[in-house]
């Protein structure tokens, strides 16, 4: 299938949103347009995630396009596409930090007159004040109407000028619940003060609304001036990430070694670095040997070893020693830009649960200002209450119902969610394997590289007859030496761990599918199967009972004959991973159904499930077939959680309900699963389901919190039971309870 150059993605910041109906109209406003394909606002991020066909439309276009419906699409010079962080010295504020600094800068000037308004307002009713004042009535109240004006023209303006924007499109978010209803209780009062005669007000003292209508913007600006410090923080994550990356790097080049910015490391690059620095990027090591502190990407807390050819990752602490390096990821193709992409993703990305308060906050807006309308005129028309007590009502009304919370609910929580994985070696692809994973009823693993290492070891070690246990593992590392067999290698590699060398072979000559022989010191060495010992006549009746017990084990036997005589027996296996059994009780503590799937004989199959505690083993299953077998399971009504490491798995990873791909393991098994554990340890597989467990509730909370406050304040205020200002505070405390709430799930252990 051809690639369309033509479509390209981008993830935008978007400014000027204030509740889930500014989503909905910003999502609703770009998908409208021709080549656009997907547009998914993230509230809690203020960012939008954008694939479009550029043959169709262009940047220009789409933000001329939400320009006009009252928003901005904040799009970044070209010249600062695919600029590195490195260049710039100390980070740039980030979109969340401006919003909040201008909130910040709003809410004190806001304040500063408010408060003086307020005690002005307060002070004016009594007797003592207006003996002792040399102002009259109609001078305080000038002044109020003056000083109510320059809050409601700088700090508030910012709603006035979106509602309006908003409405001549004949729509409707919270700016126009916020600007009705202050801007009602403000002109009110305006009028009353400079044409009193025009309403016939007896008393004009006792309708000024002007403290009313500053509280009213200076509560909602502290509310999303909280707000905003909140969402400041649930990106912490991502930001950690990219401040792992050191600025500079020491490159070698014509035979120089130079420091470099790291935009300026291309591949191929030998760069050095020495103990306590950072490595710069992704590579291999040439030469030298350490320590390396991997913790931030892996989650393993144990120092990892590095000599020539280990891979190294950029961003991580090495330790102990000076290596050389070559470059093979550079810029976006490192592990940490991919890890940061991974997770701006899953943050911009939807959880089915989200769809429910976008469907309710499309049309809240509306049917809020309708039971306004309907509450004035009820209280006024049928009620026979005063206009000014009426329009009071009006204004509670508006101002407890502004969506804030409702919008905020979910984004939030998955933002702090995944964040949260990140941090912990869990990355999560999208928002749809976070809400999945909790319904999880039946995980199922793959055995190679999943509960197991992945690759052979050595397991027993059995010399018969006068050979010890020592000079058995002499001859076998000498002979297996030249063998590239991964057997083979396993031998000479624990050989060495156990203090034997290779020694020289002479006369080597390997038997595919049987073993090896040669000659060592003048001996005849063969080294193999049963079936390469009957072919050089080697009476092996003594082994073949150890052998057959061994199989049953689900190991390996290689019998080694020295001179046509046997001398023992070595087990192999593909051994089971230290944590794998906790894993698994942890899993099924958690009230789950564990399934072991493999390519190997039920034999071998069983003896590593009674290992790890698995009762239920689907073994003998080839590569192709293993989605069939999750199929399977999920036609049972199961929701399946596959946990996999290879590309043989890539398949059943994809049909599986969720996806978790090993981070020991392959590209393509990576890219098939919803989630990615930067470790190999299993016990990210529960830590991962119980992570989405606790992002999902934290949803349901915030819902139910983001719900509440308008069930109860909506009716109170069309009663006439709850005053503008304490609706206003209500409204604010919601948002603020919801983003405080999400930021809970930071402490969860896992």
């Amino acid at each position: 299938m051809a690639v369309n150059d033509t479509i390209q993605t981008v993830t935008l910041p978007v400014e000027g949103m204030t509740c889930a109906s500014c989503v909905a109209r910003v999502e609703k406003t770009l998908k409208k347009i021709d080549g656009v394909e997907i547009a998914n606002v993230n509230f809690a991020t203020e960012h939008v995630a954008l694939t479009f066909d550029t043959s169709k439309t262009s940047l220009a276009a789409l933000t001329t396009a939400v320009d006009e419906a009252g928003y901005t699409l904040v799009v970044p010079p070209p010249a600062a596409i695919g600029h590195d962080a490195a260049d710039a010295g100390e980070p740039a504020l980030s979109a969340q930090e401006v919003a909040y600094l201008r909130l910040k800068k709003e809410f004190i000037f806001a304040l500063s007159i408010t408060v003086p308004v307020m005690a002005l307002s307060m002070t004016s009713m009594t007797d003592w004040f207006m003996t002792a004042s040399p102002l009259s009535m109609h001078s305080i109240n000038t002044l109020l109407f003056l000083a109510a004006t320059l809050v409601l023209a700088v700090s508030g303006r910012r709603f006035y000028a979106a509602s309006w924007k908003i409405g001549l499109h004949g729509s409707a978010d919270m700016n126009t619940l916020v600007a009705i209803g202050t801007g009602t209780a403000y002109l009110f009062s305006a009028v009353v003060v400079l044409f009193p005669e025009a309403l016939q007000v007896s008393d004009p003292s006792s309708h000024m609304y002007f403290d009313t209508s500053v509280t009213i913007v200076t509560l909602i600006l502290l509310g999303r001036m909280l707000e905003a410090k909140a969402k400041m923080s649930t990106g912490n994550a991502i930001k950690k990430l990219m401040g792992l990356q050191p600025k500079t790097a020491h490159v070698v080049r014509g035979g120089k070694e130079l420091v470099i910015a790291i935009s300026q490391v291309l591949h191929e690059d030998m760069l050095t670095v020495r103990p306590g620095e950072k490595i710069p990027v992704d590579g291999i090591v040439t030469s030298g040997q350490t320590s390396i502190d991997e913790s931030m990407i892996t989650g393993e807390s144990m120092p990892v070893d590095k000599s020539a050819g280990a891979n190294v990752i950029g961003g991580t602490i090495n330790m102990n020693g000076s290596i050389e390096y070559r470059a093979t990821a550079v810029g976006s193709e490192t592990v940490i830009a991919q890890i940061i992409k991974l997770v701006e993703d899953a943050q911009g990305s939807k959880a089915a649960i989200q769809t429910l308060a976008d469907s309710i906050a499309g049309v809240f807006v509306p049917v809020v200002i309708g039971i306004a309308v309907m509450t004035f005129a009820g209280w006024y028309v049928l009620g026979g209450l005063a206009f000014s007590a009426s329009m009071i009502n009006f204004i509670a009304v508006l101002i407890i119902a502004c969506p804030c919370a409702l919008g905020l609910a979910t984004p939030t929580a998955i933002v702090v969610g995944t964040g949260l994985g990140a941090s912990r070696g869990i990355l999560i692809r999208n928002a749809e394997s976070l809400e999945l994973a909790q319904r999880t009823t039946t995980i199922v693993l793959d055995k190679t590289g999943t509960i197991t290492e992945g690759k052979p070891a050595v397991t027993d070690c059995h010399p018969f007859g006068e050979m010890n246990e020592a000079m058995l593992l002499g001859y076998a590392a000498s002979i297996e030496h030249k063998s590239e067999h991964p057997l083979a290698q396993a031998i000479v590699a624990y050989a060495r761990t156990q203090g034997a060398s290779p020694g020289e072979v002479e006369q080597f000559h390997s038997s595919t599918g049987l073993g090896v022989t040669g000659m060592i010191g003048g001996k005849t060495i063969a080294a193999g199967s049963l079936a390469l010992m009957r072919e050089y006549g080697v009476e092996a009746n003594g082994g073949e009972e150890t052998a057959g017990r061994l199989a049953s084990e689900g190991k390996t036997a290689i019998f080694i004959a020295v001179d046509n005589a046997l001398a023992g027996v070595l087990a192999l296996a593909d051994t089971i991973k230290p944590s794998s059994k906790h894993a698994v009780e942890q899993m099924k503590a958690m009230g789950l159904e564990v399934v072991m799937i493999t390519g190997d004989t039920m034999l071998t199959a069983r003896a590593i499930a009674q290992t790890v505690g698995i009762d239920r083993v689907i073994a003998g299953v080839l590569p192709q077939d293993k989605a069939m077998h999750v199929k399977a399971l999920q036609a049972e009504g199961k929701i399946v959680t596959m946990a996999g490491d290879g590309i043989n798995d890539a398949p059943a990873l994809a049909q599986a309900d969720v996806g978790i791909a090993m981070g020991s393991g392959t590209d393509v098994a990576m890219a098939a699963a919803g989630i990615t554990l930067m470790h190999s340890d299993l016990h990210g597989v529960a830590s991962a389901i119980h992570l989405s467990k606790m992002t999902m509730r934290t949803i349901q909370q915030n819902l139910f919190w983001a719900f509440i406050y308008n069930i109860i304040g909506i009716p109170l205020a069309a009663f006439g039971l709850l005053n503008p200002m304490f609706a206003a505070a209500a409204m604010a405390f919601s948002s603020v309870s919801v983003v405080s709430n999400s930021l809970r799930l930071k402490q969860v252990r896992m």
